[in-house]
């Protein structure tokens, strides 16, 4: 197999963390996008070389602002060579309800979740159409699915996920791109683990499989879409959610 170059962006959180992980198995090299504001980056290096995984490639930046966008594809190009994956993971939460929603919330999450896929996708997808190969895989959610009161803006945010990829994937279908979508439901990271005891069962016992998802199933499926074996897969959205929801 051909190494090829992945950038996953929100690299560091649990999620991001098993799709780095998923696609160093996969034989490729990983460049994994952070924000400038986590502060731990040393420490996740650390744990990510007590896993076996020596040679992850760290660039901060903010997915909300271009010119970090534009500076962090330029870092991953010059260090390790053109991008052949993308993955667009960044994301945020203010959950509110929307009465009381404030348009700062609204602002943040649209500019993290959304236009965060503008401002990576416009630094790679011309090169990889010009070389006649890429994969690039948007994380939405269940929720931009089927919405989820007190999330009108991540719900907003994921669903235009998915019209970003179809749209995309139209465009580039004739170049050897493909733009693939992920839905995932409820995920056992960390975050979500610390959640309140009584309130996490809710969440588990309204999952027909009465459990969360691993974050390598996840990590799994991006793989999976980055193969040169799924090149016939494009526009798709591949729900993971324990039978959660049915489109």
């Amino acid at each position: 197999m051909t190494q090829r170059v992945a950038l996953v962006t929100g690299a560091m959180g649990g999620l991001g963390t098993a799709i780095c992980q998923q696609l160093a198995k996969a034989g490729h090299k990983v460049v994994a996008a952070y924000h400038p504001q986590f502060d731990n980056k040393e420490e996740w290096l650390k744990e990510m070389a007590a896993a076996g995984f020596n040679d992850f490639v760290c660039v901060g930046g903010d997915v909300s602002v271009i010119e970090d966008c534009q500076r962090m594809v330029a870092e991953a190009e010059a260090t390790c060579g053109q991008v052949d994956i993308l993955i667009n993971n960044a994301g945020i939460t203010r959950d509110r309800m929307f009465a009381k929603l404030e348009k700062d919330g609204w602002d943040a999450v649209i500019a993290t979740n959304l236009t965060s896929l503008f401002n990576m996708t416009k630094q790679v997808s011309a090169k990889m159409a010009e070389r006649g190969f890429g994969r690039i895989v948007n994380i939405s959610s269940v929720n931009g699915v089927k919405g989820q009161a007190g999330q009108t803006n991540y719900s907003a945010a994921k669903a235009g996920v998915i019209g970003f990829t179809k749209a995309l994937a139209a465009e580039l279908a004739n170049k050897g791109v493909t733009v693939n979508a992920i839905a995932p439901g409820y995920v056992a990271t960390k975050m979500v683990m610390a959640i309140r005891e009584d309130v996490l069962k809710g969440i588990v016992d309204s999952v027909p499989m009465k459990r969360l998802a691993k974050p390598e199933e996840i990590g799994f499926a991006c793989a999976y879409l980055c193969d040169e074996l799924s090149g016939f897969t494009t526009g798709a959205t591949i729900n993971i959610n324990g039978g959660l929801y049915y489109q």
